[in-house]
């Protein structure tokens, strides 16, 4: 797996975390009066970087990959202006923040099982293992 494989999945464990902690204050604030639920969007880092990687010096070249040094974070948190009072006290619906919950401590294990697979094979390769 090439080094800035590794890097998107660390990216996308960051912003796993991230999302992990605004779906709680949104589940926490459930109850709190004119409250704004949060979100984290992802902003598509996958096809950016992989555009960023990409550099050519002449149109028929296919473009090499260079190494993306960008140290900006792959996700933003924004606050979802709408009116709808879905909990009859703000916008926050329990519903959808438990399920969405759910599906990113889902993502956030997967990331995670595949960075850890990397590093121990890296470590049975240097271990001189298969």
């Amino acid at each position: 797996m090439p080094i800035s494989t590794i890097k998107l999945l660390e990216d996308y464990s960051s912003y796993c975390a991230e999302k992990n902690k605004i779906l709680s204050e949104n589940i926490a604030n459930i109850g709190t009066e004119n409250y704004q639920r949060k979100d984290v969007v992802f902003k598509n880092m996958l096809n950016d970087n992989m555009n960023s990687m990409l550099v050519t010096n002449d149109s028929t070249h296919i473009g090499s990959i260079q190494p993306n040094n960008n140290d900006e974070k792959s996700y933003q948190i924004i606050t979802d202006k709408s009116k709808d009072d879905v909990s009859g006290i703000n916008n926050v619906d329990i519903d959808k923040e438990m399920s969405e919950l759910a599906e990113n401590t889902l993502n956030f294990q997967f990331a995670a099982k595949k960075i850890s697979d990397y590093y121990k094979n890296l470590q049975n390769v240097i271990k001189g293992g298969a």
